[in-house]
């Protein structure tokens, strides 16, 4: 926006027109050219330039001074680390033919020339003057100025770039699983890729306890105990560690994961087990991503410390965060098989049944039904009240007397 000398009338105009109580909408219409048959906007246009011409008169007079002692003048009291902004506050000054100067007083002590300028302009301003009142202007100064900004400029352009790079790793996990997350909210059937899931599942966990070459090393109790529960048996790998074989494991744990769930899909029907299936997978992925998502965060404030053991950070953030996303989703694969294996939901006929059970066996009493006390309506019937039967009598010598059933 240019700055006006001696004032600017739009503006003043403006003022005005909201001083003579005109809204904010129609001071709007009274500076806009569209055409319009509104009585209330002619007018208030009118109004308009009869206030702009009276000002522009009333400051020229003010502009032709400012004018005559040299314009507008932009004092700077320290140089900002962006080229771009000093040039903007520079170029507020001499606009639309108006006479204007800009001038900026620096310091040694500015974090500009104390980060960036460094003993080498410190010993160049006292090579020029021994008094440090006196003020030294030289084209070497200012190009040394510039020089340091371009650093700081550089500087920012580097950590913007890195953020970018971090950024994009996360932005290619999200996608990953977005697209995972949409097939499920699509509606898609998703029996294939649950079975994908558990013999992927099964074959990297057998090849990761029967690990080694020779069958004594490998941990069988452990697959044992891994799967207890969801997919073996306490009669299951007690013969001798000789008669396994890895890929004989595989198969058998891979063909009873599908046998499972194939029974599990007849009992519960095909679109009951397809929302179940949406629902597991679906729960694992959303809970799973936000926990990953906050250990990317923890992982990004620390790994510039990296570049003390003269790693590149980027390079080492990529690396690990693709190890912690493989993690993540293979916690998924095992959290979606293992609850599509053990928990059996509750079809919707089963729970309305049971609904109804316990509404049957309340209202038909029984030992265990407890009864409820009689409520009272009406006042209170005190001891020498009135009897409510008519008798004349206190309460306490009627319906009231000891031994006596009485209803009040």
């Amino acid at each position: 926006t240019d700055i006006m000398l001696g004032g600017n009338a739009e503006y003043l105009a403006k003022s005005e027109m909201k001083r003579m109580q005109y809204s904010d909408e129609l001071i709007a219409e009274a500076t806009g050219f569209a055409e319009t048959d509104n009585e209330e906007i002619i007018e208030a246009r009118k109004t308009f330039q009869e206030l702009e011409a009276k000002y522009k008169t009333e400051i020229q007079e003010e502009a032709d001074k400012v004018r005559a002692v040299g314009g507008l003048f932009i004092l700077g009291t320290e140089r900002h680390d962006s080229r771009r902004i000093d040039n903007q506050l520079r170029g507020r000054s001499g606009r639309q033919g108006d006479p204007g100067e800009s001038q900026f007083f620096l310091s040694l002590e500015d974090d500009l020339m104390r980060l960036f300028g460094g003993e080498r302009m410190q010993a160049m301003m006292a090579r020029l003057t021994d008094d440090e009142n006196m003020p030294i202007e030289s084209k070497m100064i200012t190009r040394t100025v510039e020089s340091s900004q371009k650093k700081v400029e550089g500087r920012n352009f580097g950590i913007r770039k890195q953020t970018l790079q971090y950024d994009d790793v996360m932005n290619r996990q999200r996608q990953l699983i977005y697209q995972q997350r949409d097939q499920v909210l699509d509606g898609i059937d998703l029996t294939d890729k649950i079975l994908q899931m558990l013999d992927t599942n099964i074959e990297e966990n057998v090849k990761n306890y029967f690990a080694g070459d020779h069958k004594s090393d490998w941990n069988v109790a452990g697959l044992k105990e891994k799967y207890k529960g969801w997919l073996t048996t306490e009669d299951d790998f007690n013969d001798d560690v000789n008669m396994l074989s890895v890929q004989g494991t595989i198969d058998m744990l891979q063909e009873r994961g599908h046998k499972r769930l194939e029974e599990k899909r007849e009992l519960l029907g095909d679109e009951m087990f397809q929302d179940f299936e949406r629902m597991v997978l679906l729960r694992n992925v959303d809970v799973l991503w936000m926990d990953h998502i906050d250990a990317m965060d923890d992982l990004k404030q620390g790994i510039h410390l990296r570049a003390y053991a003269q790693q590149d950070p980027v390079v080492a953030f990529r690396m690990e965060s693709y190890d912690m996303f493989d993690e993540m989703t293979a916690t998924i694969r095992e959290n979606t098989v293992r609850m599509m294996l053990t928990i059996m939901p509750r079809r919707q006929e089963d729970v309305e049944r049971k609904a109804v059970a316990k509404v049957t066996a309340t209202s038909s009493g029984g030992d265990d039904t407890v009864k409820q006390a009689p409520v009272r309506k009406g006042k209170k019937v005190g001891p020498n009240d009135p009897c409510p039967c008519g008798s004349g009598k206190k309460y306490k010598k009627c319906c009231g007397a000891p031994g006596k059933e009485h209803n009040n």
